[in-house]
């Protein structure tokens, strides 16, 4: 038996701090276009079924044209898909799940998704689920609890696959984003170690958005686009997972990549006004491509005056380029010497190379002060070059 395990989809996720309206629309359509994606690999790989372990949606109460597009998509996977809420889209009396427009349009679209609101045994033709629904976006007792003291030899057929589906941090890593122990007070904390070994045989996990192995039977698939900037080497976002499962029998698991957006993370220190190292390495990530990439710079170091201008140009360029820069400009402002000479040695112009002279002086410093005697030292120097 053959399935596709994904979550945290967060459709209608809004991107805000991307300002452009049109590069906005563009990464938030990239999400949508993840389901195509998943519906290509359902029918290449012959899945079973596609399980998506909480946050279909990126809110509660998405834009009705969202709740559309989602169900048309899911309709196009072509086997049955079913997802459990996660803290972002929780079910609960009068949750999205129980409108009259989501029912109309997942009836209507996606006549093969089922969302499971209870905490019961789901049977399907050879596989049973152990759905652990978040009813409330912070849960203080383990969703996963109910399935301890569950009656397995109750079960209608016991060599069916039993895959428990949940939402939320693990004990000994912190899907928020830090490994470590978690905290007891956690919200959506679940208990891995109190589910029964021997009678589970495949964990699908949602929350943390990389993909991770936390042990032989229990996966995060990460979010299949992603969605924010890199936080280390072992956060591996924009895969889903496809899982080869059967009663008693080791799960295979294979991760799969579908992230069609490129989010970049690059920490560059100046050290020799060597701006053409840097441009190699924003060609290493993003070539030439525009409206594909999104990027984190951050900048430290110092310029000269003319190396800081083209920088200024460089920026310019990849603000364009890119879907969106996040820059952390670090850098100061530090005249080389032809820069000072041409600046304060100026015999015919006595005065232009006094108050040179002072703001190189004031410009060596970390204040205010400093910063304007920066800016004024390139106005001056930009002043001369244009004479």
């Amino acid at each position: 038996m053959k399935f596709l395990h994904t979550a945290d989809w967060q459709l209608g996720k809004p991107f805000a701090r991307i300002t452009d309206p049109d590069k906005g629309a563009k990464v938030r359509a990239a999400r949508m276009e993840s389901i195509r994606k998943i519906a290509t690999l359902a029918k290449e790989h012959e899945v079973d079924f596609v399980l998506v372990a909480g946050d279909l949606f990126d809110s509660a109460t998405p834009e009705k044209s969202v709740v559309s597009a989602a169900c048309s998509a899911i309709g196009e996977i072509g086997v049955p898909v079913l997802a459990i809420p996660g803290n972002h889209d929780h079910g609960g009396p009068g949750s999205l799940w129980e409108q009259d427009f989501f029912q109309q349009e997942a009836a209507s679209l996606a006549p093969n998704f089922r969302i499971l609101l209870e905490r019961e045994p789901v049977e399907l033709d050879d596989a049973v689920l152990f759905p652990c629904p978040l009813l409330r976006r912070h849960e203080s007792d383990d969703p996963t609890a109910w399935i301890r003291n569950f009656d397995f030899p109750t079960l209608e057929n016991p060599a069916k696959t039993r895959i428990v589906l949940a939402h939320g941090s693990v004990h000994g890593f912190d899907s928020a984003g830090i490994d470590g122990e978690v905290e007891s007070g956690s919200p959506n904390l679940i208990s891995l170690d109190r589910l029964p070994e021997n009678e589970i045989d495949y964990i699908a996990l949602g929350d943390w958005h990389g993909t991770k192995q936390i042990d032989d039977r229990s996966w995060y698939p990460g979010t299949p686009e992603i969605d924010r900037f890199p936080k280390g080497s072992g956060n591996r976002p924009g895969n889903v997972l496809l899982v080869n499962s059967r009663r008693n029998t080791a799960t295979e698991v294979e991760t799969i990549a579908t992230g069609e957006l490129g989010w970049h993370s690059l920490d560059f220190s100046f050290t020799n006004e060597d701006l053409d190292r840097l441009e190699s390495e924003l060609e290493e990530r993003i070539g030439t491509k525009a409206g594909e990439d999104l990027l984190l710079l951050e900048l430290s170091g110092s310029l000269g005056i003319d190396a800081a201008a083209r920088l200024d140009r460089l920026i310019e360029t990849l603000e364009a380029r890119l879907l969106r820069l996040k820059l952390r400009n670090r850098t100061r402002l530090a005249p080389n010497e032809d820069e000072i000479a041409a600046l304060s040695e100026r015999p015919s112009d006595p005065l232009i190379a006094r108050v040179a002279g002072s703001l190189i002086s004031d410009a060596a410093g970390d204040d205010e002060n400093a910063e304007i005697a920066r800016i004024a030292l390139r106005e001056l120097h930009a002043a001369i070059e244009g004479q």
